[in-house]
Formats: structure tokens, C-alpha cells, sequence
């Protein structure tokens, strides 16, 4: 049976919510003739006061949440509840022995909860699965997070997510009362965003042993599928940096400039190479190929590669019931290993029954007629006509006339191997059926990729990255499912689903080893 304090380790123990209450009222009382002499001496001083106000009722708010919390902790029902939370839990748990630990809630009143710890049961081998964490039972069934209340977690992450940086994240906090340093922000936003990933790997392995529930979200609905990737900077392990050794001629003078000395030089360096993040967004869309307003897209994205992306458009499009769905439609740019994987997405998925397109970006595929007019090396001004002539062809879905003519030209120029490329582009994806704009138009398909284009600026590119911005890879894996779920507005369905999931397995590694995709393997 649990217990809160919040004067301390050494301070009483909190019998109730009546009690707190009373407390509060007891220091709005003796706050409230400062507050009326402060606004009278100057009335200016309205904005600053009503800040104070509200964080003093927020600390209200903090001491009753600590009330009702001890008084939940005393009930019969509660301990049943915890019992069944550890011997369902999907590790096995020890019996546990009580503990106390410092909690912040959102008002910033700081709490010391004493609650039931389980740690991990040893195996009939007598070894404890190091994999498996302990559970504070008793806080897990509130949602708590370590060393949070479940209204702070989504506070910092939220914050940490939809401002450009850490620091940022912190000052704004401050503004609202809140006070933590950048240590604390990130590692609350970084436990948020392994707890969702957690999830993900969860779902992930219940759908590959044909546990996971398929819904209803995309029943009946036109649904669209557009993938590409973005750009982001991975910084490696930790090195020795080299110095820079200066070049003297032979009376010791300096030959090339001189490092600078303004500065002490660190001893240690990483090297940072560029990855590529794979994104999906999944949508649904009217009879014109629009988004419909108001509905709630799904957006996920990893950097563990094209098979993995694959694998979670699979079991997303199959959480969501998209084998319900009126229609599914593919549109990405002309990455090969996008298309070479949407033949098992739709095995996996179930969609067999449904009406399955593949749409090759208009934009994308125009582009690649300019390319080729350029691998001619003509000007500006004698390319722009035909570029506009060939482009129309395109739309109007007379691709094999855009090819033939580009073939002519090809001919005016032998063994130009960059403008013979963007013949076999256009030619590929012409026979596979992704080229036929008036058909798509007519059944009010999307002909772009604009979705997934401003999916890749809002999620990765205005969060992860920018000047003198380096991740480490599990670091802005985190930051991107936080982020895309913030932005596409299923936060709180996601972080509901997280705290129940955590509540019966507290493990927070999220990587898995994605099965081929490709449809060569």
C-alpha cells in the first residue's frame, strides 16, 4: 500500500485530498494581500501577476492530484488491480518490496511517492533476463513516467518536439513555470519517444504472429500510400582529433596559413555523415485526390532502412483496415526501392481484393523530360518550348509518344548515356501503368507526392535537421515518432496506448530485424 509526501522525505504523509485543499486555500490566503497591493501600487503589473496566479493554482491543482493519488493508493481495489498488473505483466515479476521515489507534476510540485517495486523474476536457471526491467506497479497504473507525471511527459515532449531545439524548449517552458534544464527536457522527450517506439515493436511483432486486430478507420474510404525520404546528419562514435600540423619551409618559416589559436581545440571529434529517414504518410482522399479536411493522416518513419519502412506500411495499412477500403494508391518519386517493395506490401497487407495503383509523381516524371532536353545541351530558350510541348504529351497520358520523340533526338546525339537514362525512366514506368494521368484523373486519384514532400519539411526537415545539427541515430529516431505524432494530431490515442502497453511490459527496446521486402528477394 503506497503513501505520498511532499514536504520532503521527512515530511507527513498525505492522508487525503480535503486535506491538501485545505492547505491550498491556506496559501491563497496569505498570498492574496500581496497580490492586491502589488496590482494597486501598479496596475501594469497585471501580466506578471496573472502568471503568478495561475502558477500558484497550479500548485493547487498539484497538491489535490497528490491527495486523490494517496487516497487511490489506500483502496482494496487499487492493490487488486496491482496485483493483477504483475502477474499478467508479460515478464515474469517478483513479489516486490516498496520504495520511494521523487516525482515532478505538471504544476512543478515536487512529490516523494513511496510505491511497490517488482523486479525481475529469476529463471528456472536461476539467471535474471537482463532484457526485462522492473515495474513500479503501483505508479504504472496512473501512467507515470520516471520521474513525471503522465500531464508533464506530454507537456516536454510536446514541447521538445515542436520547438527547433532543446534549449528553446526550456525557455519556453520556464514561461509557463515550469523550470528543468536541457538534461531533463531531453531525457523526458527521449523516454516518451522509446515508449512509442516500444509500442510500434509491439504492434510490429503482434501483426507478423497474426494477433493484431485489423480496424475500421479506412473502410469503404479512397485511401493513398506516398513514401520518400528525407535528410538528416548522424554523428559517429567518439575519436581522437587530429591536429593540424603546420608546414614550415627550410629557415622555419610558416609556408600555408596557420590553424587558428583563438580557441583551446577539443581533444575528442565525431564524423557526421548524412542519412536517409524513409517516411510513409497514409491518408484518405476525395474524388478529386485532395486530402479530405479534417481527417487525421498517419505518418511513421525510421532509419533502419527501405524493408523496414515496407514492413511498417504494411502493418499500419493493416491496423487501420485499409482491406476494407474502396481503393489503395502508391504515389512516390522514381526511387527503385519504393516500387520493387509495394508488390509484398500489398501481399502482406491483405489488400488483394482491393483496387491497387501506383502513380508516379506528375511532377517528378516531368522533371525527368527536362533532364533529358538537357543532356541534348540545348539553351534555356530552345529548350523551354519543347519542354512544355512534352510535358502536356505527358499529362494527357501519350508517354510512349514523349519516348519516341526523345528517342529521335537521342538519335542527333549517339552514346549520350545521361539522356538514354531518362529514356529508360520514362519508358520503365510507362509499362508498369504509372503513367496514366488521364485515367487517374478521371477516378480522382492523386497525381502527386505533395503530401509525403510537405510530410518530410514539417516532421524532419524544421526538427532534424539544420546548421550545425548532429543526431545520434536512436536520438532523432525518437525525435521523428514524436514529432509525427504531434503533427498529425493522434497524440493522445498514441500516448493512451503507450502507458497501457508499458503497464504490463516495461521494456523500451524497440529495435527489430525487418524481414526482405524486396520483391527480387
Amino acid at each position: 500500500m503506497g503513501e505520498a509526501q511532499v514536504d520532503g522525505l521527512d515530511g507527513p504523509r498525505v492522508t487525503g485530498p480535503e486535506e491538501m485543499a485545505g492547505r491550498f486555500y491556506a496559501e491563497l490566503t496569505a498570498a492574496m494581500p500581496g497580490w492586491k497591493q502589488r496590482l494597486a501600487e501598479d496596475p501594469e503589473q497585471f501580466g506578471p501577476l496573472e502568471h503568478d496566479v495561475h502558477a500558484a493554482f497550479a500548485r493547487g491543482a498539484d497538491l489535490v492530484l497528490t491527495g486523490l493519488l494517496a487516497l487511490v493508493m489506500k483502496q482494496p481495489t487499487f492493490d487488486a488491480a496491482c496485483e493483477q498488473t504483475r502477474r499478467h505483466s508479460r515478464h515474469p515479476l517478483r513479489q516486490g518490496r516498496m520504495r520511494t521515489l521523487r516525482v515532478r507534476l505538471l504544476g512543478g510540485l515536487v512529490v516523494w511517492i513511496t510505491s511497490l517495486y517488482c523486479a525481475p523474476a529469476k529463471r528456472r536457471s536461476g539467471d535474471t533476463d537482463v532484457t526485462a526491467p522492473g515495474l513500479h506497479v503501483e505508479l504504472a497504473q496512473f501512467g507515470f513516467g520516471k520521474g513525471c507525471s503522465p500531464a508533464l511527459e506530454n507537456k516536454v515532449s510536446r514541447q521538445a518536439a515542436l520547438c527547433p531545439s532543446f534549449q528553446l524548449a526550456v525557455e519556453e517552458l520556464e514561461r509557463e513555470r515550469v523550470v528543468m534544464d536541457v538534461k531533463t527536457v531531453h531525457r523526458i522527450a527521449s523516454q516518451c519517444g522509446r515508449g512509442l517506439l516500444a509500442l510500434r515493436t509491439h504492434e510490429l511483432q503482434q501483426w507478423r504472429a497474426n494477433r493484431l486486430a485489423s480496424g475500421t478507420e479506412l473502410a469503404g474510404k479512397q485511401v493513398c500510400v506516398q513514401i520518400d525520404g528525407g535528410r538528416t546528419k548522424i554523428r559517429g562514435a567518439l575519436r581522437l582529433a587530429s591536429r593540424r600540423k603546420e608546414h614550415t619551409d627550410e629557415d622555419g618559416l610558416l609556408i600555408d596559413d596557420a590553424p587558428g589559436r583563438s580557441r583551446k581545440r577539443p581533444r575528442k571529434t565525431y564524423d557526421a555523415q548524412w542519412r536517409e529517414p524513409k517516411l510513409v504518410t497514409i491518408f484518405v482522399h476525395d474524388e478529386t485526390g485532395r486530402m479530405v479536411k479534417g481527417s487525421q493522416p498517419t505518418i511513421d518513419g525510421t532509419f533502419l532502412g527501405p524493408d523496414a519502412i515496407a514492413e511498417l506500411i504494411a502493418m499500419h495499412l493493416h491496423r487501420l483496415g485499409a482491406a476494407q477500403a474502396a481503393k489503395v494508391t502508391f504515389v512516390a518519386d522514381g526511387a527503385p526501392w519504393i516500387w520493387d517493395r509495394i508488390p509484398t506490401i500489398v501481399r502482406l497487407a491483405g489488400l488483394e481484393g482491393v483496387p491497387v495503383n501506383e502513380v508516379l509523381d506528375c511532377c517528378h516524371a516531368a522533371h525527368h523530360i527536362s533532364l533529358a532536353l538537357a543532356a541534348l545541351g540545348l539553351t534555356d530558350k530552345e529548350r523551354m518550348p519543347q519542354y512544355r510541348q512534352h510535358r502536356t504529351l505527358l499529362r494527357n497520358g501519350q508517354w510512349r509518344r514523349v519516348v519516341e520523340e526523345l528517342t529521335d533526338l537521342a538519335e542527333l546525339s549517339p552514346g549520350n548515356a545521361k539522356l538514354q537514362t531518362e529514356i529508360a525512366y520514362l519508358t520503365k514506368h510507362g509499362e508498369a501503368g504509372r503513367l496514366k494521368y488521364p485515367t487517374f484523373r478521371a477516378c480522382g486519384l492523386p497525381l502527386g507526392s505533395g503530401a509525403i514532400e510537405s510530410s518530410v519539411r514539417r516532421v524532419i526537415n524544421l526538427r532534424l535537421k539544420g546548421n550545425g545539427m548532429f543526431w545520434r541515430e536512436a536520438h532523432a529516431e525518437e525525435m521523428l515518432q514524436v514529432r509525427a505524432q504531434v503533427l498529425t494530431g493522434r497524440w493522445d490515442e498514441r500516448m493512451t496506448a503507450k502507458r497501457r502497453h508499458l503497464r504490463y511490459d516495461g521494456r523500451l527496446d524497440w529495435r527489430w530485424d525487418p524481414q526482405p521486402m524486396s520483391s527480387k528477394t
